[in-house]
């Protein structure tokens, strides 16, 4: 069986990986670990600064050479010292995947281990969660609350909804539906939309799923 660790950005995208990734990969033979970063003694949770989290990964990659290592980070608020950002390069005004590609292939170089699969959720995990919105309807008592969601999913891509303060996928469905809570509804309305439909509708998401398949063969 092949290992693949999960650096994971927060308990939420732990959760994720462990209610709907491990069965799905386990089950194929690839075991993947989740585990959150560290921000600093006794906490855990969120990129405040690559400088916090470059040595973790390097400790991934180092202690166990039998396994690959990847991330699950949102390209989101990424802190300015992320590997790529600051580079004359760095395709500001473009997509988010054309953002995600420039990062994950700088940190890619910056690790500069043969194991490891840089990889950027665009433009943070809640994306996935537009790629069906009506599986919030559980969670609502009165599903009319959903019509802003359900409006921006006719009209642009999951993967496309933009990252300000106001209208990243996470701001949009906290103003629409109050009572989201990050860490136990985006785990759940996840695996009620499946892996297959993200991987229809979000290209970038489907393109890291189909590096970490690779170790299957």
């Amino acid at each position: 069986m092949s290992r693949l660790y999960l650096l994971v950005e927060g308990q939420t995208e732990e959760a994720f990986v462990n209610e709907l990734l491990v069965p799905y990969y386990a089950s194929q033979g690839l075991y993947l670990i989740p585990i959150i970063v560290s921000t600093s003694s006794g906490h855990k949770g969120g990129i405040v600064s690559y400088a916090k989290i470059k040595p973790q990964i390097e400790k991934l990659c180092k202690q166990d050479t039998g396994a690959h290592v990847s991330t699950l980070f949102d390209l989101y608020a990424l802190p300015a010292d992320f590997p790529g950002k600051a580079l004359d390069g760095y395709p500001s005004s473009g997509s988010g995947h054309q953002k995600a590609e420039f990062l994950e292939a700088a940190l890619a170089q910056e690790v500069n281990q043969r194991t490891f699969i840089p990889n950027l959720m665009v433009h943070e995990f809640e994306a996935l969660l537009f790629v069906r919105v009506e599986a919030f309807a559980e969670w609502t008592d009165d599903d009319r609350v959903l019509g802003p969601l359900v409006a921006v999913s006719m009209t642009t891509a999951p993967e496309d909804i933009n990252d300000s303060p106001q209208t990243a996928p996470s701001k949009r469905i906290l103003a629409a539906v109050p009572g989201y809570q990050k860490t136990v509804h985006g785990p759940l309305i996840a695996c009620d939309i499946g892996l297959d439909a993200m991987r229809r509708a979000c290209p970038h998401f489907a393109a890291w799923l189909g590096k970490i398949e690779q170790l299957l063969s």
